[in-house]
């Protein structure tokens, strides 16, 4: 459906779009424009010599980098292997001296390098560090120093093509350690020591160089913490933490995971004071182009959002590695050589994600830290269950999403329980449960739900996943000042999910953004959608129709940039978003939900 724009209004904002039009495209701050945008192109080499062609979108054959430049690309990661296959073109290559040759051809082309060293003559990754053929036999103390020569060398020969890595990974996806066993995370001082040996000949050959340390699962705080406390008591010397984010291996939409993320950034800058950098994403470019454009977005915005600038950029893993060549999923290039139409989300300026408002959690022991492990009902938590036996479904545990404990529901035979807070002498108004989940799967429910508000109850199913997801409900509407809310589980044998971090808070909408005037009425047909109020300063309302899961908002400038895109999940009717950040001018929303596409265009004062 589409919104029509008093013509007023329209001339205003088409007389202030032809003013700020070159300023809308071209205007970024300075952290927008040293932001990186990356593609690594470890096989580009293996590629050309086996005769495969490059070609834009128009058909034009051109040089791949520059292909990658023309989409927002402004660096290329590099994996270096000690000795490689010269044979093996999937799993080999890669020489020390391949690489000082793709890096002068990036550097030519204006672009940025990353090297990433795997210290191995293939593959390592957390399932695989091992060691190269030369160093199979060596001890511990050679290990040092063929880590370290090994590391100048490279940096050297790339000096002396006049290529200076801005950033350099010292050891590819290592939460269980690199050149195993000696370096195996059971054994972290040994570990932190060959780390330090390649930062120091990293330093050594170019001081200005950004060491990076590099695990995988990039939504998984704990992960993450467990290590870098551990190499941070160690003594370990790093300058940037590195991450991979692939929501496609972890078997779920990347809306489940990216809070994670955008957490997990947030925490590791915080806490540890380093730069953080997303040194690998991929998606389904093939069969979910548009799903990977929006991931693509949506993590770019949230490294960027990371506070102090300490958000440095996003690497996509093998653009361009044809299926043909390489049978990897996740690549971005079709067989008629062309490139994804995913890749275009790097042409989209980062935004930082809207800025949630410092709110007032109402949730008592809301991380379940009270009490410590295997307490049942823990402070200031009820139980019920249905049967006497199964209220040791119930209890707290260690492995808490940001701190020690979470609550988790798990028993051997069936089992119904719930864990709860009742909240009184609440404000009437409206409120917003989030909460930080993990889920085994397999329960008849399992849910996130608000009940006895002087409304009907809002649940929100548990998403499947391993690793830390936030979810919430909003638009409780409470009208007799107490809530209820609470974590529901009807489950067969053996299933388990996990809570931590509860959060019950007045939800945050700014007041210029609705007037009384502009809310719906009591007899409105509500079977449609809306978005206003328009003109708007700060906060966009969106009204969703009865019965739908979620959707989609993506915003675009007058220009057909793509300036903001978020995914709403929860069956609220309500939902919001912050357009704050935005400069004046027109726009236009494009709301995808229940199946149907519809626009509407606004003003942003």
């Amino acid at each position: 459906m589409l919104n029509i724009i008093p013509l007023s209004w329209a001339r205003q904002a088409l007389t202030v779009g032809a003013i700020l039009c070159t300023s809308l495209f071209f205007a970024s701050s300075a952290k927008a424009q040293t932001f990186a945008k990356g593609g690594d192109t470890g096989w580009l080499q293996q590629m050309e010599a086996n005769g495969y062609k490059f070609y834009n979108e128009q058909g034009v054959e051109q040089d791949c980098f520059q292909i990658l430049k023309d989409k927002g690309i402004n660096s290329i990661r590099l994996r270096v292997w000690v000795n490689p296959s010269m044979v093996d073109w999937v799993n080999g290559h890669c020489s020390p001296a391949e690489v000082v040759t793709m890096a002068t051809r990036a550097k030519n082309l204006g672009l940025r390098i990353m090297i990433d060293f795997h210290y191995s003559d293939s593959w390592a990754d957390p399932g695989k560090q091992t060691k190269p053929a030369a160093w199979a036999n060596h001890n511990f103390q050679q290990l040092k120093t063929d880590v370290y020569d090994h590391t100048a060398s490279v940096m050297n020969a790339l000096k002396a093509s006049g290529v200076t890595p801005e950033w350099v990974q010292v050891g590819n996806e290592i939460p269980n350690g690199m050149l195993w066993p000696e370096g195996n995370t059971s054994n972290f001082s040994q570990l932190t020591q060959l780390i330090n040996q390649g930062y120091d000949a990293v330093k050594a050959v170019s001081p200005t160089t950004k060491v990076v340390v590099h695990l995988d699962k990039g939504n998984d705080n704990a992960r993450f913490r467990s290590f870098f406390d551990k190499l941070t008591t160690n003594g370990g010397k790093y300058d940037v933490i590195g991450m991979s984010y692939y929501p496609y291996w972890l078997n779920q939409e990347y809306t489940v995971s990216i809070s994670g993320l955008q957490y997990n950034l947030n925490d590791m800058a915080s806490r540890y004071g380093k730069e953080v950098i997303v040194a690998e994403v991929g998606g389904d470019c093939t069969n979910a182009a548009q799903n990977t454009y929006d991931m693509l977005v949506a993590v770019q915005n949230a490294v960027f959002g990371v506070p102090n600038s300490k958000g440095l950029g996003v690497f996509y893993w093998e653009p361009e590695g044809y299926r043909s060549f390489s049978g990897y999923q996740l690549s971005a290039w079709a067989n008629d050589g062309k490139p994804s139409t995913a890749l275009n989300a790097f042409l989209v300026t980062p935004t930082a994600p809207p800025v949630t408002p410092p709110s007032t959690n109402l949730v008592t022991n809301p991380g379940f830290e009270a009490n410590g492990a295997s307490t049942q009902t823990p402070t200031d938590w009820t139980s019920w269950a249905n049967s006497t036996a199964n209220y040791a479904a119930d209890k707290t545990e260690t492995g808490g999403q940001a701190s020690t404990y979470r609550l988790t529901h798990w028993l051997g035979s069936a089992y119904q329980v719930s864990t709860y807070q009742v909240k009184t002498g609440l404000a009437n108004g409206t409120y917003t449960l989030k909460a930080w989940v993990m889920n085994g799967g397999g329960q008849k429910a399992c849910q996130l739900y608000a009940k006895n508000f002087g409304g009907t109850e809002k649940n929100y199913a548990l998403p499947v996943t391993s690793t830390w997801a936030q979810i919430q409900i909003q638009g409780i509407q409470v009208s007799n000042g107490q809530c209820e809310f609470g974590l529901w589980s009807d489950a067969n044998a053996g299933n388990w999910c996990s809570i931590d971090n509860v959060e019950l808070s007045p939800a945050a909408v700014a007041t210029s953004a609705v007037t009384p005037a502009q809310l719906p009425t009591a007899n409105e047909a509500r079977t449609g959608s809306r978005l206003y109020p328009n003109p708007v300063a700060d906060v966009l309302t969106l009204v969703l129709p009865k019965g739908v899961a979620g959707a989609t908002v993506r915003i675009y400038s007058l220009t057909g940039k793509a300036v903001l895109t978020q995914t709403f999940a929860g069956a609220a009717r309500y939902q919001y978003l912050d357009v704050s950040h935005l400069a004046t001018g027109l726009y236009q929303a494009q709301l995808e939900v229940g199946g149907q596409t519809e626009i509407y265009k606004f003003i942003k004062q």
